[in-house]
């Protein structure tokens, strides 16, 4: 096919959420999708609730083959099968690619297939929900931020970050994107690591004072890779207040995460993680990518990570065996 503005892989709730806004504001999209969700995108197009109201066609392709050029192309699918996913794309001509999925590996893999150069980090604040009707419902729309991982303010990053925010999904470009990516990666792990094996609300794991103190623990492991590799971890984007969970005494850092924990109680009580939806749902767990890339990281740079990696283990073991 010809070039298009906008190649997004995935019709889950957030590569929908994109595709149609864009489409919305007069931009060519094609939206790369398998299976049921393809055949219903095709017949029914994006329908779009919540905080936008949307239902629109789309350009949708089932076969990456079919996809030549790209002027920006976004990853926006979950994280189990992403090399095999960049694999399939590595013959595509893209100006720019970035990719909106949990963790920090995927600006590698964006990088090893289409250069740094052209690789683009991305952080997502934004959140839907993709229902069983086919509709998403869109629910969070604080700011996609988006940035050169050299801190560059190109250009291309200006444009592609206008085009979005001026379709509808706030965003913003930043130049610390490497740093704000890990500095809510390395909080992240602790959640993702305690909702799996909890099973609880978020409130409820976070405010719990023996959860609390593993994920202060997890998130000191891992913020070590950060620091092996020289990337500065901010408060701003973080899960958690940072400075406090790495500085402070452990006693004052479990307080912290425990704070947070009432908070969720207090405003989201019903709140749970996307990777417990996940395994409730019987669908495969963004682990390997995430909680993996931390542990292979760590091996590569000599760091002992001895409490994530058990963790990654145990929560390896429940992917594998849940249900049997």
């Amino acid at each position: 096919m010809s070039r298009t503005e906008f190649a997004i892989v995935g019709a889950g709730a957030l590569g929908s959420i994109l595709a149609a806004h864009l489409v919305r504001s007069g931009r060519s999209v094609v939206l790369l999708a398998r299976g049921a969700r393809a055949k219903q995108v095709q017949e029914q197009g994006l329908r779009i609730k919540g905080l936008s109201e949307i239902s629109t066609p789309v350009d949708v392709l089932t076969d990456p083959a079919q996809l030549r050029e790209a002027g920006t192309l976004i990853i926006a699918t979950k994280t189990p099968g992403s090399e095999q996913t960049m694999d399939s794309l590595r013959h595509v001509s893209v100006a720019r690619a970035l990719s909106i999925q949990n963790g920090v590996m995927k600006d590698e893999l964006l990088s090893q297939t289409f250069g740094r150069e052209r690789t683009l980090g991305a952080l997502a604040d934004t959140s839907g929900e993709l229902l069983a009707s086919g509709d998403v419902l869109f629910t969070r729309n604080v700011n996609l931020f988006v940035g050169e991982l050299d801190g560059a303010m190109t250009d291309a990053a200006r444009g592609i970050v206008k085009a979005i925010d001026d379709a509808g999904i706030r965003a913003t470009l930043v130049t610390d994107i490497v740093s704000r990516e890990w500095s809510k990666f390395v909080c992240w792990v602790g959640f993702v690591s305690l909702s799996l094996t909890t099973r609880a609300k978020t409130g409820l794991f976070v405010s719990d004072p023996d959860s609390a103190l593993l994920m202060v623990r997890l998130t000191r492991e891992a913020a070590s890779i950060a620091n092996a590799l020289g990337i500065p971890l901010t408060e701003d984007r973080a899960l958690l207040p940072i400075k406090t969970v790495l500085g402070a005494s452990e006693a004052d850092a479990v307080e912290a995460v425990r704070k947070v924990g009432a908070e969720y109680q207090s405003n989201v009580p019903e709140h749970r993680m996307s990777s417990l939806q996940d395994l409730l749902g019987g669908r495969a767990l963004e682990i390997h990518e995430t909680l993996g890339y931390a542990v292979r990281k760590a091996r590569e740079l000599n760091l002992s990570l001895p409490l994530l990696s058990n963790f990654y283990a145990l929560v390896s073991a429940i992917d594998r065996t849940r249900g049997r």
